[in-house]
């Protein structure tokens, strides 16, 4: 007879196939086994054992990586004993290590090798987390980018100004004449172009003389507080409205530092900035101001305070602006390096200037100053005059939309006395209140004609408010389309060469443009540019010419590249949806005294 028929549970030989029995890890271990056998089929079948009693049973009194590879195997162990490991070397000892502490407490648990090839990263303690970059294993990932580093940097700032609302940061000079902030700032700068400051230097010669060099010497000299701001050069510009309109142009070096340093202040103050602020800040833009105003007036604000502060940049309190700053920054260095820019003086005819008050318009910071000042009129209105309407701020301008009358003029009386409580004033004449019912009036607003139409495709009863460029803008473009194809100021000899000066003005004016109810305007503005054109082509022929306006069609002068402004009307969002087109007469739409009906007599008498 057979001793495989009568084999005991005990025994050492292994069944080839087939269910097996759940055995005792106590029968398992026998004395009548050899010691090695014994210890390795002990632990296999006090393996399957284990498997039998409920999770929470076999987790506790298992210490270390044996109970966390246990409580993550779900499924019951029908194999033979476990293979070596293929983990790391530093796994495989740290495991066997692990078992043979936990082998006399506990018999017949699977290998900790096992459990440690198997157990899921990160979540046990046997787990080895390796990352991906960084000279050793487990070093977290460090971008290597400048522009990274500088962002990595701005978001830890924000994150840690977001989190307390009362924190100062007191370390943050050394983080403005970091290399790698002062090569972004550098970047910044020179993709914004600009003119000469007082020094008369360039961004042509700088790249001449090396990049490298001249941030080293401004890092040096802010390192050791040598670095002095030089004054601003005064220049004016023409205002649409008439009069002119002051600008400061600081030197490149200045505007250098000027950009470090609101790379760095800029993410502690963004963290406090209200969502009715919409000017010079990140993912921020004039369309969601303008959006913002025309969802508010389709919802019933048809009372518009349009406000405007006198000469707001060159009145700005320099003493407030510092107690601002003072709220969120305690580093004395920083606080001292704006108050020279503030104190640094304005360079005109020859002569500098002492500023005791404002930040010069055209700065670099100064729209950074400009936010911070006014944030303080933007929290005491969502703090006591968030009833009577919404407030939609970019920079210095902003306006207020209302349900009603009174609370308009109750609105305009507050901001009035808050504007002398901030040492500022609005401007008598450009102040003033609008009644936006029916269409009756309208306001301009960051360079758009604000107005309410009705809308015929929508709702023919309701008024919808809509926006297209403002005459100062069709001004402004084409007094620029003018300069460009005029005979005498252009050197151009090929109707190529005006086109592609032309293109970058009509591409950004009729992208700022695009997302409103521009298409009219769009329309005359491409009629004049082909008007100018044509213009150019005959005059640079002289008087004897044979030249041919019908030649020179709309169609040929796309196909030579110009920019089209037509059908570049993109909407952000409709006001409601359209209604289906119903035609008011027969099905063949013919109009008459009883329309097809007519016909359709007419075709029955035949």
């Amino acid at each position: 007879m057979s001793r495989a028929g009568c084999r005991k549970p005990g025994s050492t030989r292994e069944q080839s196939c087939g269910p097996q029995r759940v055995v005792n890890a106590e029968q398992a271990s026998s004395d009548s086994q050899p010691k090695g056998d014994r210890e390795s089929r002990a632990r296999h079948v006090g393996a399957k054992a284990t498997h039998s009693t409920p999770v929470s049973e076999r987790v506790l009194g298992l210490p270390g990586v044996v109970a966390a590879a246990r409580s993550d195997s779900s499924t019951r162990n029908r194999r033979g004993p476990p293979s070596q490991p293929t983990s790391g070397e530093a796994v495989r000892i740290s495991a066997e290590r692990e078992g043979e502490r936990c082998e006399e407490g506990v018999r017949g648990g699977r290998s900790t090798g096992e459990a440690a090839d198997k157990a899921v990263e990160g979540r046990t303690p046997a787990s080895v987390v390796r990352a991906d970059a960084g000279k050793r294993e487990g070093m977290a990932a460090r971008p290597n980018d400048p522009e990274d580093k500088v962002r990595e940097l701005q978001r830890t700032l924000w994150r840690c100004a977001k989190r307390s609302k009362t924190r100062r940061f007191h370390a943050l000079y050394d983080r403005i004449w970091r290399g790698d902030v002062l090569r972004e700032a550098w970047r910044r700068v020179r993709a914004n172009r600009g003119a000469a400051g007082v020094d008369a230097q360039s961004i042509d010669a700088i790249e001449i003389l090396g990049v490298s060099e001249w941030l080293a010497e401004i890092e040096a000299a802010l390192r050791a507080g040598r670095y002095r701001p030089s004054p601003v050069r005064r220049r004016y510009i023409e205002k649409s409205s008439g009069g002119q309109r002051p600008l400061g142009i600081p030197t490149l070096r200045d505007r250098v530092v000027q950009m470090a340093a609101k790379l760095v202040l800029e993410p502690i103050f963004e963290a406090d900035f209200r969502g009715c602020s919409y000017g010079f800040r990140p993912k921020r833009s004039a369309t969601q101001a303008l959006e913002a105003l025309r969802e508010a007036a389709n919802r019933g604000h048809d009372f518009v305070v349009d406000a405007d502060i006198w000469s707001f940049f060159d009145n700005l309190d320099q003493r407030k602006l510092v107690e601002l700053l003072e709220e969120r920054i305690s580093d004395r260095r920083v606080l001292k390096l704006i108050r020279k820019w503030l104190e640094a003086g304005v360079m005109e005819d020859g002569t500098v200037r002492e500023t005791l008050a404002g930040t010069p318009q055209g700065g670099v910071i100064s729209p950074l100053f400009a936010n911070l000042y006014l944030n303080a009129f933007d929290r005491w209105w969502e703090a006591e005059c968030k009833h009577l309407g919404l407030l939609v701020r970019y920079a210095d301008d902003f306006v207020v939309l209302c349900r009603s009358e009174s609370a308009a003029k109750e609105a305009l009386r507050r901001i009035r006395e808050r504007m002398q409580a901030l040492g500022l004033e609005l401007h008598p004449e450009k102040t003033r209140l609008v009644d936006l019912r029916r269409g009756r009036q309208g306001f301009e607003f960051l360079g758009c004609t604000l107005r309410k139409r009705r809308s015929i495709q929508r709702a023919p009863s309701k008024h919808y408010l809509q926006r297209w460029p403002s005459p100062r803008a069709m001004r402004r473009i084409r007094r620029r389309v003018h300069e460009l194809t005029g005979v005498r100021r252009t050197r151009a000899r090929d109707v190529r060469e005006i086109i592609a000066s032309l293109n970058p003005v009509l591409r950004g004016w009729g992208n700022y443009f695009r997302t409103g109810n521009a298409d009219a305007k769009f329309n005359q503005v491409d009629d004049y540019v082909h008007e100018r054109i044509v213009r150019w082509l005959w005059r640079r022929g002289g008087q004897r010419s044979r030249f041919r306006m019908d030649r020179w069609p709309h169609h040929r002068l796309f196909a030579l590249g110009l920019h089209q402004l037509r059908t570049r009307v993109r909407y952000p969002a409709q006001a409601t949806p359209r209604r289906p087109s119903v035609s008011r007469v027969r099905e063949i739409r013919m109009h008459g005294l009883n329309g097809g009906l007519a016909l359709t007599r007419l075709g029955g008498d035949k």
